[in-house]
């Protein structure tokens, strides 16, 4: 066989193939072929939005898939807990603008859950004032109208607490968000949120946890204060302006 014979064999099949792709391509889908529904919760774009709950779960089981870093799984359970969409405005930050926020988890004990009723009264002996987004807040004395020092939500979906069913909660832990700039200076922002946490332990035989899972422990907290002794320096300290030539 001849190489123009060859050549025209595989002209003929490679046509062939052709014809049979643009046949296929040009057929008719069934209704909803080919077209992906999206679902309950899903955007268009296929990217299922995880609550607020949802997030927070993730991040006390360390899952990688909904907490991704802790910081920027921060932010984001931070702005769905606080960004709009309550009818109480109780709690409600006055901006929306933050740079920093420090996580608190308060876990029930190894086989118990912690009991809305007794949230409810451990919240309301702490000192927190129920409001915005269904969760619980810490404001500044005589000066609600400045926002939350810190905020408290259910890590459970959709990370309220729904006064309604309130006698059927049940979760494993609850959260504390401090997020900055608060309405007071970052440290005192921590030495409110840090004592309000441990006394809600207390009132619930629970066990504090920071932004890691891991027990709260005194090398910890002083890290933190450290930390935030610094954010404090920085927000005080004078912008630097450049030299004037001469």
């Amino acid at each position: 066989m001849s190489d123009v014979t060859l050549l025209r064999i595989g002209i003929l099949i490679a046509g062939l193939i052709l014809i049979a792709a643009i046949v296929f391509i040009g057929r008719p889908r069934k209704p909803g072929q080919g077209k992906r529904v999206p679902r309950e919760g899903q955007s268009d774009s296929g990217r299922v939005e995880p609550t607020l709950g949802e997030q927070l779960e993730g991040e006390l089981r360390g899952d990688a898939g909904l907490a991704g870093t802790t910081t920027q799984a921060e932010l984001d359970l931070f702005d769905r807990t606080l960004d709009g969409g309550a009818s109480s405005e109780l709690g409600r930050r006055t901006s929306e603008e933050f740079d920093k926020i420090v996580t608190l988890y308060l876990a029930a004990r190894a086989g118990t859950k912690l009991l809305g009723p007794d949230i409810v009264v451990a919240a309301e002996k702490a000192g927190l004032a129920y409001g915005h987004m269904g969760v619980f807040h810490r404001l500044v004395e005589n000066h609600p109208e400045r926002g939350p020092v810190f905020s408290v939500a259910n890590i459970m979906k959709p990370g309220s607490f729904d006064m309604a069913q309130i006698q059927a909660l049940e979760t494993p832990a609850i959260a504390f968000f401090l997020t900055l700039p608060a309405p007071v200076n970052a440290l005192d922002a921590w030495e409110t949120m840090l004592p309000t946490a441990q006394r809600m332990a207390e009132l619930l035989d629970a066990v504090v946890l920071d932004d890691q899972r891991n027990a709260l422990g005194r090398q910890r907290i002083a890290h933190l204060r450290d930390e935030l002794r610094a954010y404090d320096r920085q927000r005080e300290a004078p912008p630097l302006t450049k030299p004037a030539r001469w």
